[in-house]
């Protein structure tokens, strides 16, 4: 695979196929910077040039992307690349794929890649753009896809950071962290990803960039809240930097990198979520700090927000390995134990004190 990639081409000559698989905001964003980053290969001859496939569910979805260059249900009044093709045929989408790219929530990975199993290329690389813990087995998403497709680490990769998909499908300037245990596979997807606006970094702590992006879901929900219920910036900045020392006590207890939370994947990730209305996650804790209750919540929320299911899973994961987790206890309490926000904040507040050292 990576040979083959090094000469910006497949077997036949023809452009690598990069298959994405769902058609939400993040997934389409996702299949437009990939398209767009080809474009600029071939103007500049440097790199390699991918073929774009777009995966997605509802037909209604993936017609509107191949007849108008949009996703109108998504990203409504946002033009994407002309070349992005979408399918709804799932085998279609991945012969000779190359590069798998999955976008689906975090929760139905497991059975979705039980669906796409006999499509998926055996030689290909799989890269996770999800967020999430999986509830009952604990494991990152990295890890199901291993699990499930019987991949080696080398092929199997991640995509993180500070990734807002309405702002980067306006093609505004954003950074992400592409994360493989194997350094030559995330040096050739990083250059398969680079567009004029899209900046992909690369890393070998695979555990660090998962938790960091799972984790700021969760801590996104509490700054939403917090929000909600009129507290201004001291408060959120508080759970912010808490927030992030308890996302490096896990990730660190798990074997990462402390420094990777400090970056993109970590804290620039933490930052976009908790600062930006839209974040779904911040978004939906925000509903919940006003008063409503999550049935009403949930009812009105179109997309999903990955912390309100992970965070139970986030938490038995932190038990598990005897890291202390306040927040996202909270968080879990909120969202699962009918604890009212008001409730939540006093707990929190009321806690021991103690010295303040980086991760404790």
């Amino acid at each position: 695979m990576t040979e083959q990639m090094s000469d910006h081409k497949g077997d036949d000559g023809a452009d690598l196929r990069v298959t994405v698989l769902g058609s939400g905001s993040w997934g389409t964003t996702f299949a437009n910077i990939v398209a767009d980053a080809a474009d600029l290969a071939r103007r500049s001859g440097e790199g390699p040039v991918a073929e774009v496939v777009l995966w997605g569910r509802r037909p209604s979805v993936v017609e509107a992307i191949d007849t108008t260059s949009e996703n109108p249900d998504y990203l409504p009044g946002i033009g994407l690349n002309p070349r992005l093709r979408s399918t709804t045929d799932a085998a279609e989408a991945l012969a000779g794929s190359r590069v798998v790219v999955l976008a689906v929530p975090s929760q139905s990975l497991r059975a979705n890649l039980a669906d796409w199993k006999r499509h998926i290329p055996e030689d290909a690389v799989v890269v996770s753009l999800m967020k999430g813990v999986e509830l009952g087995t604990l494991m990152r998403m990295s890890q199901v896809v291993g699990e499930v497709l019987d991949f080696p680490e080398e092929r199997i990769a991640v995509v993180s950071g500070p990734n807002l998909a309405r702002e980067i499908a306006e093609r505004q300037p954003a950074t992400a962290v592409v994360a493989c245990p194997h350094e030559p596979t995330a040096r050739l997807l990083q250059s398969l990803f680079k567009s004029s606006y899209f900046r992909p970094y690369t890393s070998t702590d695979l555990v660090g960039v998962e938790i960091g992006g799972a984790m700021k879901n969760v801590i996104g929900l509490a700054v939403g809240v917090a929000e909600g219920m009129g507290f201004g910036d001291n408060t959120k900045a508080s759970l912010i930097t808490r927030g992030l020392a308890e996302t490096t006590r896990l990730a660190v207890t798990l074997g990462a990198d402390e420094h990777t939370l400090s970056g993109l994947a970590g804290m620039g990730d933490l930052v976009a979520t908790c600062s930006s209305p839209l974040s779904r996650n911040r978004t939906f804790g925000e509903k919940l700090g006003a008063g409503k209750t999550l049935e009403q919540v949930v009812a009105e929320t179109r997309q999903t927000a990955e912390g309100v299911k992970s965070s139970e899973s986030i938490l038995e994961l932190g038990w598990t390995h005897g890291v202390d987790m306040p927040i996202t206890e909270s968080v879990v309490k909120m969202m699962h134990h009918d604890l009212s926000p008001a409730e939540a904040l006093a707990a929190f507040m009321s806690r021991s004190t103690k010295p303040e050292r980086y991760g404790v």
